[in-house]
């Protein structure tokens, strides 16, 4: 029974460690952005606006 306890609180204890570590790629957000450029979340990236 006190495996059972050890291992069930283990594994809740290192699941959110696990879960922030498998976000490996970078993302931008449009609050990421310089001034004067927006996001396109087509590229993920931060662009010049294109004026028409």
């Amino acid at each position: 029974m006190k495996l059972k306890i050890a291992l069930a609180a283990l594994v809740l204890g290192l699941t959110p460690a696990l879960a922030s570590a498998m976000c490996g790629t970078r993302h931008d957000t449009a609050s990421a952005c310089a001034e004067g450029q927006v996001y396109d979340a087509d590229t993920m990236t931060c662009i010049e606006p294109v004026s028409s």
